[in-house]
């Protein structure tokens, strides 16, 4: 077999082709942009499916240098950041904690049933967790950070069913959050109140915007200051311990509070960020991210999944789906930044953060702005949930 070794410049030229053709898809079949499915997770699925034919057929395996998907990842969360101002987390501020509380209340739910299916087809309990909050909240990080712990703890497979369950869950994640909200949004009549003032006449300029080369220099200035201070921000909470072990925390975490800290000191001084360019810049980043991340799927690792594994994760999806649709809907407001929120809510529930902002961007492309949504998610998603999901996965593990 063919052993393809990429680059990451013909790594970042694969993931652009593949951007391209997840939006020739959304464009032409309309169930796709009918649904808010991403462009680049149909079209990183697509690559996926293609390369583990072609690996299944001895035909090729391909590789790629992942350096270039962990800075666009970088630059996205950077970009995230400089959108969150102290003036608007007191405005916000009550949705942030309340949509905190929804996000824990899954990772426990995710936990009981993950560990309570394993009990019943005779498995340790503990490997259910890997079907749990571990890869779904947590990801393929988390994933291989307990799944090896968890292997240490002579839990057989631990580390395998805790990236593959990972990677279905960033594939599922992705693909249930649009159909969702879409369904929120069209049985209320539900519209975005940015729309509204844009047809008022009001705030017109955030969404149509005059810029140059001199304002996205200063952008990307902005964003690469924060992204070196970020690494300095990230070695402090790496020391932060539970229970005696360190926190995981993503990597992009410390760029990503470093923004946050320089937005508000500009805010303090009343001066202007380029923010249009900055999130412009973030919105490119975003799409080439996912693709990178789906092009990357393994998924011939799923097909190594045994049948109580197949059906915990069945099982995970349509609690995830239902609690999404009835209880966050419900619980965030019932209108339509409520039902933004629900796509988001699978996206980071079920994959990671990342997931998350694309199903935001990609119902908010067909149906209008949800600010609130857009700033309350990242804290939540990105931080705040980690912090918990780590807290609860130890809890578990003494428990079990």
């Amino acid at each position: 077999m063919l052993e393809l070794q990429l680059n990451m410049f013909q790594a970042l030229a694969v993931a652009a082709l593949v951007y391209c053709l997840g939006s020739f898809l959304v464009k032409k079949i309309a169930i796709l942009g009918k649904y808010c499915i991403p462009a680049p997770v149909v079209g990183g699925l697509v690559f996926a499916i293609v390369h583990v034919i072609l690996r299944s057929a001895g035909i090729v395996s391909i590789s790629f240098d992942t350096t270039l998907q962990t800075f666009f990842m970088t630059v996205f969360f950077t970009s995230v950041g400089f959108t969150a101002s102290f003036r608007l987390l007191k405005k916000g501020g009550k949705q942030v904690l309340v949509f905190l509380a929804v996000a824990i209340g899954m990772v426990v739910l995710q936990n009981l049933v993950g560990s309570g299916l394993a009990g019943a087809f005779g498995l340790d309990p503990r490997l259910g967790l890997c079907v749990g909050s571990i890869p779904m909240v947590g990801g393929h990080g988390t994933s291989g950070s307990f799944g090896q712990l968890l292997d240490g703890m002579g839990v057989t497979g631990a580390s395998t069913v805790a990236i593959a369950s990972a990677t279905f869950g960033l594939v599922a994640g992705s693909m249930l959050g649009g159909p969702i909200a879409r369904r929120r949004i069209n049985k209320h009549g539900l519209h975005s109140e940015e729309i509204a003032q844009i047809e008022e006449g009001v705030d017109e300029s955030d969404h149509n915007f005059t810029t140059n080369t001199a304002r996205f220099t200063q952008g990307a200035i902005f964003m690469s200051v924060a992204m070196g201070l970020g690494i300095p921000i990230s070695a402090l909470l790496s020391k932060i311990t539970i229970m005696g072990r360190p926190m995981t925390f993503p990597s992009y975490i410390g760029a990503m509070l470093a923004a946050v800290i320089i937005r508000n000191i500009w805010d303090a001084f009343h001066k202007e960020l380029p923010s249009s360019e900055i999130e412009t810049t973030g919105g490119v980043s975003l799409s080439l991210f996912l693709s990178f991340a789906l092009m990357g799927l393994r998924l011939w690792e799923l097909a190594d999944l045994a049948l109580p594994m197949i059906v915990m994760l069945l099982a995970q999806t349509t609690m995830m789906g239902l609690f999404a649709y009835f209880v966050v809907f419900n619980i965030m407001g019932r209108d339509y930044e409520a039902a933004v929120m629900t796509t988001a809510f699978c996206g980071f529930g079920m994959g990671a953060t990342p997931n998350a902002m694309a199903n935001m961007q990609a119902v908010t492309k067909n149906y209008g702005p949800a600010p609130r949504a857009f700033f309350v998610v990242p804290l939540v998603g990105s931080l705040f949930i980690d912090f918990f999901n780590s807290l609860i996965i130890t809890t578990f593990l003494s428990v079990l």
